[in-house]
């Protein structure tokens, strides 16, 4: 059997369940959800949030195994895909190195702690530098097709 038969049989198989979870949770109704999820039974919203769960995971082993044998395959995309990883840490190095950790009190009475604060920080200025980088690579590139037009 080749593989697009099987991967057609999963997805109807899959969609057929998601369908049926569905109709059932619409069947039952929203206060009958409310209620019961009250009292701590989740019964009936709890099979379709497991088949989703099941399909991203599902994907992602997918994306991960044909990305990986796609890298594998060919040592000049796995080298160029080291000089992404790579340049990405250095981006990422480069903020964390620029961000300061300051213990900052929260809404709920907490305080977030001065070492989560700076990878809040790294975060945000990784952020602001790849779209800097991002803006700047397009508007080259519409530059260099308008001159050389």
């Amino acid at each position: 059997m080749k593989i697009q038969n099987i991967v057609k049989i999963v997805s109807a198989i899959i969609g057929v369940l998601g369908a049926f979870f569905l109709l059932r949770i619409i069947g039952t109704g929203d206060d009958d959800i409310k209620m019961a999820a009250s009292m701590g039974d989740f019964g009936t919203v709890s099979p379709l949030v497991e088949l989703s769960r099941i399909v991203l995971i599902i994907t992602i082993a997918v994306t991960l195994i044909f990305t990986l044998r796609g890298l594998f395959s060919d040592a000049t995309k796995l080298k160029k895909a080291g000089i992404a990883i790579g340049l990405f840490l250095v981006v990422i190095f480069i903020s964390y190195a620029l961000s300061e950790g300051v213990e900052t009190p929260l809404k709920e009475g907490e305080v977030l702690s001065a070492s989560a604060s700076k990878w809040v920080g790294t975060g945000i200025r990784t952020f602001y530098i790849l779209s800097v980088v991002a803006i700047s690579l397009m508007a080259l590139s519409g530059a260099r097709k308008i001159l050389k037009k």
